[in-house]
């Protein structure tokens, strides 16, 4: 009996420490992705000859879009058939990328307010990845609503371009970040399910843990987004 119950305690110590390990990988990526993105759009933000290569031609700067998108794409799709360092480089690239489109929020905000709303938003994120890490509910019915509103909000910014209602584009801001907080707490619970179902080697955890990175590098971001615009202050 003993013996059963050793075994037992040995188990759940083994899925904790996988989760521990495969967690704090993801959460690594994470925020050296963030350092990578922040480090680029100040430098964008602040060079004359970058800012002048981005926004003054639209092939460029939608260039850089796509070519994200296309990255997105292009990691979630073949993460299993590339190596680890291809991996790597690609998800790094790619918050680069993201640091020279979002360098202008840099020319619109002020630095403080865009410190604070950071500071927000780290606050906001981490309270609830703490949240579905250590809740016992299944958050997949809030992920199901929160995904579903995402593609609301998608649909409505893009109808909004044309009409550029002021009330609408709040509507959706307020949402913008009730999704987002939404869906960091279901990515993160998520994450650690996969962290408890273990690896097979080393290069697929880090592979996945790559993967999970962006996924919360991705709510980060958007939910940073929509909070400045409601803390930002435009220069």
């Amino acid at each position: 009996m003993e013996s059963k119950v050793t075994t037992h305690q040995q188990q759940g110590l083994g899925v904790k420490n996988n989760i521990t390990i495969y967690l704090t990988r993801v959460y690594n990526w994470m925020a050296l992705a963030l350092f990578i993105t922040g480090l680029v759009a100040y430098y964008a933000a602040t060079s004359e000859q970058i800012k002048n290569l981005i926004f003054t031609s639209k092939f460029i700067f939608y260039g850089l879009i796509i070519g994200e998108l296309l990255l997105v794409v292009y990691l979630s799709r073949a993460i299993q058939r590339i190596s680890q360092n291809t991996a790597i480089m690609v998800f790094l690239l790619y918050a680069a990328l993201n640091g020279l489109t979002m360098s202008v929020i840099f020319m619109i905000y002020t630095t403080s307010s865009i410190a604070s709303t950071f500071y927000i938003t780290a606050g906001t994120f981490g309270v609830m990845s703490l949240y579905g890490y250590y809740t016992k509910n299944d958050l997949t019915k809030i992920g199901n609503l929160a995904m579903m509103g995402l593609i609301g909000i998608i649909i409505a910014s893009i109808v909004n371009m044309f009409f550029q209602n002021n009330m609408m584009g709040w509507i959706i801001t307020y949402l913008g970040v009730a999704i987002f907080v939404g869906l960091t707490a279901y990515d993160t619970q998520k994450l650690k399910e996969i962290g408890a179902n273990g690896f097979k080697n080393g290069e697929s955890m880090e592979k996945i843990a790559i993967m999970g990175a962006l996924t919360l590098y991705l709510d980060f971001i958007n939910l940073f987004l929509f909070l400045l615009r409601i803390f930002g202050d435009r220069r």
